[in-house]
């Protein structure tokens, strides 16, 4: 007899409603519960339990759009998560993701620092549970973004061992120095991990060393900057930042590569878009942050330019 799919208990806890028209947060639960008043739906997004699209969300009037999924947490007594380093995304019975701050490490820290694998054990321990977590991959300390932790060895190896077939989209948005001159590209060379480092060398065939290869897209050149989308094929520390550099245009902030590091307060790079295949229950999963405000305030042209471009 043909064993039945796995299913992330997770989504036992949560009343779902697809979402098939257009409109307002605050409007589609006043219609899906017309029997609760607009302090108790208000009170609803105050105690952060509705999620759309698996995301935390507590403004109101967020607009919606047909193919969306709205939930509402049944755990109202549940402590929710709570950190200034991060913020969680999506939790089930396997697999934990979040959204990682800057200058947060992801795994090993030093001494009792923090990391996002100690808080993350933390919280899943809260339960009294013997639980743990397992890093899935490894984002830089600088680098921000979303990242993937498996709750027991088994999911994380095996996401692990087929990442490049579960995983269909990673992509990081970044700032650069000077302005790209292509559109887009692919930049291709051969890296080599030496477990602190990611070192270049290019053309090299041995030596333990890897083909890299990370796409890029311009979206938008101000202020002798270019904000760019970037797509690695698969996920190695300092990887995307080595390719920029050998493009000539290195990270904003990267203190490696960029001469004027100094001058800014963090790492321009952030992994804003996640789609991959949940490797126990085989459904689409798909995140996706904005990107980070300072981000565009660095490509933002001064109100009397833009005036002139326009004029």
């Amino acid at each position: 007899m043909k064993k039945p799919r796995p299913t992330a208990r997770a989504r036992t806890r949560y009343t779902d409603y697809p979402v098939k028209t257009a409109m307002e947060l605050m409007d589609f639960l006043a219609a899906k519960m017309p029997d609760a008043s607009r302090n108790k739906l208000k009170q609803l997004l105050s105690k952060r339990v509705v999620y759309v699209d698996h995301v935390i969300t507590t403004q109101y009037n967020f607009p919606l759009k047909p193919g969306m999924l709205v939930q509402i947490s049944k755990e109202k007594g549940k402590k929710e998560f709570h950190s200034n380093y991060m913020q969680l995304l999506y939790e089930d019975a396997y697999l934990l993701i979040i959204n990682k701050k800057e200058n947060l490490p992801s795994t090993a820290g030093k001494g009792k620092e923090r990391t996002a694998l100690s808080i993350l054990r933390e919280y899943v321990q809260r339960s009294g549970k013997e639980r743990r977590v397992y890093p899935v991959h490894k984002l830089d300390r600088d680098t921000s973004g979303i990242m993937i932790y498996a709750k027991d060895e088994k999911t994380q190896k095996k996401l692990q061992e087929y990442w490049s077939r579960s995983v269909q989209e990673y992509k990081f948005t970044g700032v650069v120095r000077g302005e790209l001159e292509q559109e887009s590209g692919t930049v291709f060379s051969w890296v080599a991990d030496d477990q602190v480092y990611v070192s270049h060398a290019a053309g090299a065939l041995g030596g333990g060393a890897d083909k890299a290869i990370t796409r890029y897209k311009r979206i938008k050149i101000a202020n002798h900057l270019s904000m760019v989308e970037l797509q690695p094929q698969d996920v190695r520390q300092t990887q995307i930042r080595l390719h920029m550099n050998d493009l000539g245009h290195p990270i904003v902030g990267d203190i490696r590569y960029d001469p004027e590091a100094q001058s800014t307060h963090r790492l321009a790079l952030h992994g804003f878009r996640l789609i991959f295949q949940h490797p126990v229950t085989g459904e689409k999963m798909k995140f996706e942050t904005p990107y980070p405000a300072t981000f565009r305030s660095m490509v933002a042209r001064p109100a009397k330019e833009a005036e002139e471009k326009e004029s």
